[in-house]
């Protein structure tokens, strides 16, 4: 990547992390913004990998100067530990959002720091995500929804309007809430379902409609 624009890393070297290197591109073809550096992450990448490893997360909060950080975690409580152990007070966590996303939509909304708004999201009006958000490809969230921090939407999920998220939902890919739903910090709902009732925390729902299958005591 060219060596001029605000430097950038990314928290998480898997799946995720590539396709944030991907969206950081789609970004740059647009509007020339970032100079990526390279992945930091707890575990090493294997061998072979193609993209620089700085190290983890340890040597992120050691890093001197101003710098750019992005948390490319899917897993919404792995997410949230990253986050509270950076400290480094040089880190700067911008919100990174795909050209085709309506800037008018984005900025209606209010986007918390180190959120990704991926290929083909649409958001409406009064939307609020909190902070580490991730929507992730062609992701609908209706309006005054509230999606909590260190949320994960994988591509496809439906939000309806007015549905609160707690902190850490995790929706699977093509899953959808129906609207003014709550649900609770840290709940799991699988791909494809379809949620219509209130949910509390830390529990996992599946099917259509979506049904507790699993909750944390």
């Amino acid at each position: 990547m060219s060596n001029s624009g605000k430097d950038i890393v990314i928290v998480g070297a898997g799946g995720l992390g590539r396709e944030v290197l991907m969206l950081i591109h789609q970004i740059n073809q647009h509007t020339p913004t970032w100079n990526f550096l390279g992945f930091y992450d707890d575990v090493a990448p294997a061998e072979g990998f193609l993209y620089p490893y700085l190290g983890n997360v340890d040597d992120l909060n050691a890093t001197p100067g101003p710098l750019h950080a992005v948390i490319s975690i899917g897993n919404c409580q792995a997410k949230a530990k990253v986050v509270e152990r950076l400290f480094n007070n040089f880190l700067l966590f911008p919100v990174l959002v795909h050209a085709s996303v309506i800037n008018e939509s984005v900025q209606a909304n209010l986007i918390g720091e180190g959120s990704i708004i991926c290929q083909n999201c649409i958001l409406t009006t009064n939307v609020h995500l909190g902070k580490h958000v991730l929507l992730n490809l062609a992701c609908t969230i209706g309006h005054d929804a509230v999606i909590g921090d260190c949320g994960s939407l994988m591509p496809q999920v439906a939000v309806s309007g007015g549905v609160n998220l707690g902190k850490g939902v995790y929706m699977g890919t093509n899953s959808a809430i129906l609207q003014y739903k709550t649900m609770g910090a840290f709940t799991t709902i699988g791909a494809g379902a379809v949620v219509t009732q209130d949910l509390p925390d830390h529990c996992t729902a599946v099917g259509v409609p979506a049904r507790i299958i699993k909750q944390a005591v």
